[in-house]
């Protein structure tokens, strides 16, 4: 770690002194910096996106570009940040990031037409679904070794919860004062919390005084062992990209076939009852996957239980075209969920388990910037594979293939070798 970063985290007594290790703190707090990243992401903007056209009098065609191309733009932001987390420290960013976030949310409650709506979408995506995304990672990523696993895994349960509690909090408020009022709260809302993130979330264990969350090298095996990779290392490795491209491949599919749920569903004779029903299994399993993987994700076995979510993804999108039964598409959902609550937990806690701490940030900037794209494309793949067809059964058929030949590339790729000092 750069002296600039130890620089900001001077050892204090009172994380030192508590009955508990301080990391379980930062857990709570990345969890809150996660939920916040809502005004970035598509299941927040898609809140206030009918009252949001119908004010500026645009057509969803006009929209459909304006936020494809703000998410496009906004994944470079993952980029620098991670460079950012990796020099100056990982709590510095948070405040940083969340502050603007926070700004852009509430300027972006005055946008007057198209030109304006792209700028604010540009900064609350890339300062929401990408920057405040990695940082809110790294700030357990950073702590965690040993329990990486575990702490992922309550990082993702209580994000479940918080995802949940925002979204039903915003779509009264959305409901109750119109969209710009409500915009404008929850930028405010989000600028609070750097404040809170500032006194609590700190950078490393080490600045505080503690040691951090390793077991004893005696204890570890030589396939257990792992140093600190630089980020030029980490993208020489296999397994770097069958983690960055099976999440991303998963990213690809969430946001297509939860955005079109209720098309595809229709397609198979299923009405929109149903459509509520499977998004409601799929955050219910998702969030009981969440649990067994962060109990199970070791160094050892992070890329297998990524293979394992795949395999799930391309079994459910394989059997959809054939599914004529509400028990089937029950299960269909289910499958969905376990690999997604599964996939989650893995691309939280891989990066730092594979990887080491040291340039963390850099690391997970480059496989997050693989994941915005990915999601940004799923509707666009989607909707063009059922225009050319008039069927959505191509498109989940050719998905399941390539999605299924990742699965084998996660059961194959070995773990990155330990790194040798020189």
């Amino acid at each position: 770690m750069s002296s600039s970063a130890s620089s900001l985290d001077t050892p204090r007594t009172w994380p030192r002194s508590l009955p508990f290790y301080y990391g379980w703190v930062n857990v709570v707090f990345a969890s809150l910096a996660m939920t916040a990243t809502l005004p970035g992401r598509t299941h927040g903007l898609g809140l206030i996106t009918e009252k949001l056209l119908a004010d500026l009098e645009l057509d969803r065609v006009s929209f459909a570009h304006i936020n494809l191309a703000s998410s496009l733009i906004g994944a470079a932001f993952c980029v620098p940040t991670g460079w950012l987390i990796d020099r100056v420290g990982v709590r510095s960013v948070l405040v940083l990031v969340t502050a603007v976030l926070g700004i852009s949310v509430i300027g972006m409650s005055e946008v007057s037409g198209g030109a304006s709506l792209l700028v604010g979408l540009i900064l609350v995506r890339g300062f929401g679904q990408s920057a405040l995304s990695i940082t809110s990672i790294a700030v357990i990523g950073k702590w965690f070794r040993r329990r990486l696993g575990v702490a992922m895994g309550v990082f993702a349960v209580l994000l479940t919860f918080g995802f949940i509690g925002s979204v039903l909090t915003m779509g009264a408020a959305v409901d109750a004062w119109g969209w710009r009022p409500a915009w404008q709260s929850l930028g405010l809302i989000v600028l609070g919390l750097a404040t809170l993130f500032w006194l609590f979330v700190r950078s490393t264990p080490e600045g505080c005084g503690l040691p951090p969350d390793e077991a004893p090298t005696i204890e570890l095996s030589e396939v257990d062992r792992c140093g600190d990779f630089t980020f030029r290392q980490a993208l020489w490795t296999p397994a770097f990209w069958v983690l960055a491209l099976g999440s991303g491949a998963f990213n690809l599919v969430w946001s297509g076939v939860t955005l079109f749920n209720e098309s595809i569903l229709a397609e198979r004779g299923f009405g929109p009852n149903v459509a509520v029903e499977i998004m409601a299994i799929l955050t219910g399993v998702g969030l009981i996957a969440n649990l067994a993987a962060g109990a199970v994700a070791t160094r050892t076995r992070v890329v297998k239980l990524l293979g394992v979510g795949l395999a799930l993804l391309a079994a459910a999108l394989v059997s959809f075209p054939t599914i004529d039964g509400l028990l089937g598409v029950r299960l269909y959902a289910v499958a969905i969920g376990l690999s997604g609550g599964v996939i989650t937990v893995v691309f939280f806690a891989a990066w730092g388990n594979l990887f080491g701490r040291a340039q963390l940030g850099r690391i997970q900037g480059a496989a997050q910037l693989a994941t915005v794209l990915a999601s940004a494309l799923g509707p666009v793949v989607m909707a063009n594979g059922q225009a050319s067809t008039g069927d959505y059964a191509p498109v989940f058929y050719a998905l399941a293939g390539v999605v299924a030949m990742l699965a084998v590339a996660a059961f194959l790729a070995p773990l990155p070798r330990v790194v040798q000092e020189a």
